[in-house]
């Protein structure tokens, strides 16, 4: 397992770049509907924070075992979006 500042980067990184898709997709379609993609970016903004979070939480019992799991989480809920992102 990286360290506790690499996971805390992967997630900025992953949902940055998932955020920074979507800004790129609104501005090649200007007149196609943004709903959809508003809806993305906010739950960029909760998996970033429910992330955090959880990264944050030092009142586990096995912190490498959980710190393991975060990631597992973060590559799932990353691939969903990025999933939403090119259904757009």
């Amino acid at each position: 397992m990286a360290s506790i500042r690499d996971l805390k980067k992967d997630i900025n990184f992953v949902l940055g770049d998932i955020i920074d898709a979507v800004y790129i997709w609104e501005a090649i379609n200007p007149k196609e509907d943004h709903k959809e993609a508003e809806a993305i970016v906010d739950d960029a903004i909760v998996t970033f924070d429910e992330l955090i979070a959880k990264v944050n939480n030092n009142k586990v019992e096995n912190r490498r075992k959980h710190l393991k799991a975060v990631n597992a989480e973060l590559e799932e809920r990353g691939k969903a979006l990025i999933d939403r992102v090119n259904a757009l």
